[in-house]
């Protein structure tokens, strides 16, 4: 990622700002991107990076994990190679500090072609899924996706309506980059507070989630 602008030496300066603010006992969700490995063995070496840096971490698909298979197969993976801290979020949900991660990869109907509708219906299953188990929490589900809901003039009517019927009051996503950043929504739609959390929009620095708690998030490469 180097080669893009505003990428210079990012991974020094992920790992010096996530080492001044995340403790032994904080959770980083990664929505998406972690990794440019084509499988999980070329993707091995980012994972051993991430394992090695404080905390828990939470990983979603994005839509360059080509690495990304079953989530048996991830944790399987993680197990043989000592990566303790790594979890998979997938049609499932994590208790953090008085909240329930949970979402999916999502989806970006921009093309308007048929298996844009088809990919769209499936992620809204997967995030409705994953926000069924938030909710069998009793806790807030705090919702994450890798591709932005709303985006421009471009929206996900689908992710929109499954965050709006389980009253899903924060999302957060990824994906969009440098220029593409000033399209990108923050703010209040249907009663969602929606927030961009791309790495080089944070400027590789940690974004505190809950006020006042230990959850933080951080997006990945891409």
């Amino acid at each position: 990622m180097d080669v893009f602008p505003g990428w210079e030496r990012y991974v020094g300066r992920i790992e010096e700002n996530w080492r001044a603010k995340i403790c032994a006992d904080d959770t980083v969700v990664l929505p998406g991107d972690t990794s440019w490995g084509m499988s999980l063995e070329g993707a091995l070496a980012d994972f051993k990076f991430l394992e090695s840096l404080p905390g828990k971490k939470i990983m979603l698909k994005g839509n360059h994990d080509y690495w990304w298979t079953t989530k048996a197969k991830m944790e399987a993976f993680f197990s043989a190679h000592g990566l303790k801290s790594l979890q998979i979020l997938n049609n499932n949900c994590v208790a953090v500090d008085g909240v329930a991660v949970c979402g999916s990869r999502g989806w970006l109907f921009e093309t308007g072609e048929p298996f844009d509708d088809k990919i769209i219906n499936r992620e809204a299953i997967r995030l409705e899924l994953s926000i069924a188990e938030a909710e069998k929490t009793g806790l807030e589900p705090v919702a994450f996706l890798h591709y932005p809901p709303l985006y421009g003039e471009n929206t996900s009517p689908q992710i929109l309506d499954v965050l709006a019927r389980h009253s899903v009051r924060r999302c957060y996503y990824g994906h969009i980059h440098a220029a593409g950043c000033r399209w990108a929504f923050e703010g209040e739609r249907r009663g969602i507070f929606f927030s961009l959390v791309s790495s080089d929009y944070l400027h590789f620095d940690p974004l505190l989630v809950e006020p006042g708690k230990k959850t933080a998030d951080f997006s990945g490469n891409s």
